[in-house]
């Protein structure tokens, strides 16, 4: 990305740790586990009980004031009916990214120039089971009139845009979990582009529902070891990892051009940091399991730093997909490996997946943003419930040589640049290099 420069000037939270990006951050960094038993689930559905794999990283529900989520504290009750769960998360976070960015465009010009770039792996489960099921059961009268806009994965980028007024670019991405680097990374080329100034960029997903955790988990995809403990079912890089947890939320950045960042009056200690490169690639090898020789996530993180000009000596730390499945995780060190191996225990590796699993569509968005606060604040976020490393059946252990953060963060003196990993079904992958803002 060597013409525009392109930068962060807000950031945006919900995730099962809260809602806000300080709250999160500081729940991060202490170690706290955003992973709840579905039986805890309010208004728990009967069919979760069937189901093997019984973890989920839900959205705390409760007030705003205690950094959690009531729809009533942000939307009319008339809202809540049209706008379906990601929809909603993904406005939260937008509302919180906009602000911090001090972005409130007034004019005609100000809001084209404005777009929305805002995806998501599924959309609304919820409304599309509701809605099958009240058709089946009752006939096509049944069905809601808002069925489609309500389940559609690009609303979100649609709703915003109409919500705030902004007509620049309207794309939304719907990648499997690499969505979230994908709109990021999109956004960032659209500004480039000369289609808009700014973008509001990211994630949404709320995927928490029987029927999606039976199909991840008659999949073989999810957690099925640890239902009794919640916090330790995510264990990224550990030896008992046994498959993913399955959460919620969303994360959204605003992007824009240095110079219209600058324009604007905003100072360098206002900007978070900088786009500085975006790869994607794909596997071409299987619909669900990973190349064991991680070719295609190499060739991902390869072009990232080739875009961002970065050598791979200058990345200090890498915010890993790592979901907690045994062949994932192996599949993705192993490329990391490959191309950042000379630099041994001096590279920070973590999944913050330990902490809030894996939140589809979500995940990279909201992983990026703790990339960007990792390289703002020079501390690491830990990879949470890593006891033993490798160790898993088929892991080579002289594989793991980086510095996997374990339990607790850790503080990292000169960390310029991070890059955030995302790797989807289908084999799509995307990465992105993120630096610290120097003029």
């Amino acid at each position: 990305m060597a013409s525009k420069r392109i930068v962060i000037t807000g950031m945006g939270l919900i995730t099962p740790l809260g809602l806000g990006v300080k709250h999160n951050w500081q729940k991060l960094i202490q170690s706290h586990s955003g992973l709840i038993s579905t039986l805890e689930l309010a208004n728990s559905d009967p069919l979760f009980e069937q189901i093997t794999s019984q973890v989920v990283g839900a959205v705390p529900i409760g007030p705003k004031a205690e950094n959690k989520y009531d729809p009533d504290d942000h939307f009319s009750k008339h809202e809540q009916r049209r706008y379906s769960k990601f929809i909603q998360y993904a406005l939260v976070a937008t509302k919180e990214a906009l602000a911090d960015a001090q972005w409130n465009p007034t004019t005609r010009e100000e809001k084209l120039m404005t777009g929305c770039c805002i995806g998501s792996g599924i959309g609304s489960m919820e409304d599309i089971y509701n809605n099958s099921v009240a058709l089946a059961q009752n006939g096509y009268r049944k069905v809601q009139p808002l069925m489609i806009p309500k389940m559609l994965p690009n609303m979100a980028a649609g709703i915003t845009s109409i919500e705030f007024g902004f007509g620049g670019p309207n794309h939304a991405v719907s990648t499997a979990c690499a969505t979230g680097v994908h709109a990021i990374g999109d956004a960032a080329r659209f500004i480039k582009d000369g289609y808009a100034d700014v973008m509001v960029a990211g994630a949404s997903e709320s995927s928490i529902h029987p029927a999606a955790l039976a199909g991840f988990a008659r999949a073989k995809s999810l957690s099925t070891k640890f239902n009794k403990d919640p916090a330790g079912a995510s264990r990224p890089f550990d030896q008992r990892r046994s498959g993913f947890v399955m959460g919620e939320g969303s994360g959204i950045l605003i992007l824009e051009s240095l110079e219209h960042a600058l324009k604007r009056g905003l100072t360098k200690d206002e900007i978070h940091g900088e786009v500085a490169g975006y790869g994607l690639s794909g596997d071409a090898h299987h619909i669900t399991s990973p190349d064991v020789e991680g070719d295609g996530a190499k060739r991902a993180m390869e072009f990232a730093l080739r875009q961002a000009g970065l050598t791979y000596s200058q990345i200090g730390y890498v915010n890993a997909h790592a979901t907690s499945t045994v062949l994932g995780d192996r599949a993705e060190n192993y490329a990391l490996k490959r191309l950042f191996g000379e630099l041994g225990t001096d590279l920070a590796v973590s999944s913050t997946k330990g902490a809030i699993g894996h939140l589809l569509g979500a995940a990279g968005s909201v992983e990026a943003i703790f990339a960007m606060l990792a390289v703002e604040n020079g501390v690491v976020p830990p990879t949470l419930n890593l006891d033993v490393l490798g160790g898993a059946e088929g892991d080579v252990d002289d594989d793991f040589v980086f510095d996997y953060v374990p339990h607790v963060a850790k503080k990292k003196e000169g960390l310029i640049a991070a890059m955030s990993n995302s790797f989807g079904f289908g084999g799509t992958n995307a990465s992105i290099c993120l630096k610290k803002f120097d003029e």
